[in-house]
């Protein structure tokens, strides 16, 4: 075993126990940043002890209990941990196995006893499903689902745009001109199948099946679509993007489910997925691609009329208010608009804005690295969490420095705003 998969293993021992044991967690994964965790019973987590361990930069509770390590760590640690979870679960089950001695296999009395586990699972239950309702607004269901769709494909869309800056940089340059072309098939190769991958992860997270949403939704790209009149004008390749393939998936899924209602079993693997395709299919592309076009041509509009008559004040209050987006979760509704831009102009014209408040936070941790001198815990987290702040991932510095110790969080939007 390597140091770094040693390190990683000893996080994961640290939390579990922290989080009430292997038979406390239902389910694990993980995001950029927090390993997400569903919880038997939420009062059985030390929170405050849980922070304090030293990797740990944050909890944010939710449908799921979810822990802030960062960006490349979270992606190691949350392995060792599902490991640590299921190697315990066999050792406890192998315990629970019956043995062949009738005196052994008698079971005490529970009646004035502790509760079993089966009692406490269900309370779990109860209290998850309580507080799963509390949480279930319109609104936050929307851009939770939102976030499930887009935020799988945010490694893709950074390592693609990295290519794609140093594509644009050597071009500038006039250096490599015969790597040139090679960089620019592997940066815009995604974005030109962008909307397939919206329309899987759609189709998926409705309850679909997710290659029929990923068919649907590349009919937006295929080429051939720019022999198709709709509404009196040629189709092109790509009209509607990718919000054109979010409800054109929606609309597959919805087909689907009705056939699968209705279509005798006899014939459904041949019908479903035929009548899915065919009629989500001539929707999108005599109704979706021409509408969602014309809203995603809108958006392209409103966001640079914003910023050209808004001038300062509107980039005083979107530099401002991004950093409590980010901590409430909201500021995953702004990743189709960002998407959407990027597939017209090829650039998002909100992005440098919205990234002060990244600034922000980073020039408020510096300042508190060079302030508190002698405070080795926090140092210590803001070194780890620093170089994710450069690259704009802001949610380590919020919950481990930053908001926790209040003032800072709000210096930090205020540098937003004025970098903004």
């Amino acid at each position: 075993m390597s140091t770094s998969t040693h390190q990683n293993r000893q996080i994961a021992e640290a939390i579990l126990p922290l989080v009430g044991g292997p038979r406390n967690v239902t389910s694990v994964t993980h995001c950029m940043t927090r390993m997400r965790l569903g919880l038997v019973d939420r009062s059985l987590v030390e929170d405050e002890a849980l922070k304090a361990l030293p990797d740990v930069m944050g909890v944010v509770e939710d449908d799921t209990y979810q822990i802030v390590l960062g960006p490349g760590k979270v992606a190691r640690v949350t392995p060792e941990f599902e490991a640590l979870v299921a190697e315990a679960t066999d050792a406890s089950d192998a315990a629970d196995t019956p043995s062949t001695d009738p005196a052994k296999d008698t079971a005490p009395d529970r009646s004035t006893g502790p509760k079993t586990a089966e009692e406490l699972a269900a309370e779990g239950a109860a209290l998850r499903a309580a507080r799963k309702q509390r949480n279930a607004t319109p609104v936050k269901l929307m851009l939770r689902r939102i976030a499930n769709i887009f935020v799988p494909l945010i490694p893709a869309l950074i390592g693609c745009g990295i290519v794609a800056g140093i594509n644009g940089l050597l071009t500038n340059l006039g250096w490599a001109p015969g790597l040139v072309p090679a960089l620019g098939a592997i940066a815009s190769g995604f974005m030109s199948l962008i909307a397939v991958f919206v329309g899987f992860n759609t189709a998926k997270e409705f309850g679909g099946t997710p290659v029929l949403g990923g068919a649907v939704a590349g009919i937006i790209v295929y080429a051939g679509v720019a022999d198709i009149s709709a509404f009196g004008q040629k189709l092109a390749p790509g009209q509607g993007g990718v919000l054109g393939a979010l409800f054109a998936a929606l609309l597959a899924v919805q087909v689907e489910k009705w056939c699968r209602r209705w279509v005798p079993e006899a014939v459904d693997v041949l019908v479903t997925p035929t009548l899915t395709v065919l009629v989500a299919g001539l929707v999108t592309l005599y109704g979706l691609m021409f509408v969602c076009g014309e809203i995603s041509t809108g958006i392209g509009h409103f966001a640079n009329w914003l910023l050209q008559h808004g001038g300062a004040f509107a980039g005083f209050v979107l530099g401002g208010l991004f950093l409590p987006l980010v901590m409430l979760g909201l500021h995953q509704a702004l990743i189709p608009i960002h998407t959407t831009l990027i597939e017209q102009d090829g650039f998002t014209i909100l992005l440098p804005i919205l990234a002060m408040a990244g600034a922000g936070q980073v020039g408020a941790a510096v300042a508190i690295f060079l302030r508190l001198r002698h405070n080795t815990s926090i140092r210590k987290t803001i070194r780890s969490a620093l170089p994710a702040g450069f690259l704009g991932v802001g949610e380590p510095l919020i919950y481990g420095v930053s908001l926790p110790l209040g003032r800072p969080f709000i210096t930090a939007c205020v540098g937003g705003a004025f970098g903004g």
